[in-house]
């Protein structure tokens, strides 16, 4: 009996360990729709969007958590009403344009600087959301655009996302698309959820 209360106990705990990543998930997304579909590869219309954004340094990984941390800290009340503001998907990384512009510095072995975005809930406005208490914190309305996407799972390691945005580039150029931004990184899992059943986007911003 008590084996049989053990071992309930342990597939309760697997499968909610299983199911607590994608449950938490389930949230207000990005809004947008698709217009071709290639295997893997959507290219994809968003909607306009208002997002808080934040510039960090250091590598991608540290970039992205001290991103979240910040931005996180903002929407659980660190703004001028102590308002909560939903959690929405996905978490947006992509690299500083303005270090673009500075290329050399960056293969000199500086650190490299990273624009971390959440994007709000669709039924705020730039009037009605909370400002931020922190300055590092920006509001930013950002315009409806084009995107060429490619989705996938597993961990969202340096490796897998060179891999992916390689594929994604290579289906821009056999298909004659331009281009307008460099790869764009989007995240709709918390950090617990397992690899197989997380949700990965590598996204680059094209001519409609």
């Amino acid at each position: 009996m008590k084996k049989a209360i053990i071992w309930l106990l342990a597939i309760t705990v697997i499968l909610a360990a299983l199911l607590w990543g994608p449950i938490m998930s389930n949230v207000e997304q990005a809004r947008y729709d698709v217009f071709e579909t290639h295997g893997a590869i959507e290219i994809r219309d968003y909607a306009p969007m208002i997002v808080a954004e934040v510039s960090v340094t250091g590598d991608r990984e540290k970039a992205i958590s001290d991103g979240f941390r910040l931005i996180a800290d903002y929407i659980f009340g660190n703004n001028i009403s102590s308002q909560e503001v939903a959690m929405t998907a996905p978490v947006i990384q992509q690299p500083s344009e303005k270090i673009a512009m500075t290329a050399p510095v960056i293969q000199q072995g500086d650190k490299g600087l990273w624009v971390v975005r959440f994007v709000m809930p669709s039924a705020y406005t730039m009037q009605t959301l909370p400002k931020p208490n922190n300055s590092e914190v920006v509001l930013k309305q950002i315009a409806g655009k084009r995107y060429a996407v490619i989705r996938f799972s597993g961990l969202a390691r340096t490796k897998s996302l060179e891999a992916h945005t390689n594929e994604l580039e290579a289906f821009i150029l056999e298909n004659n698309l331009q281009t307008v931004s460099k790869p764009t990184y989007a995240f709709f899992n918390p950090p617990w959820t397992l690899p197989l059943l997380r949700r990965n986007e590598v996204m680059i911003e094209i001519n409609r």
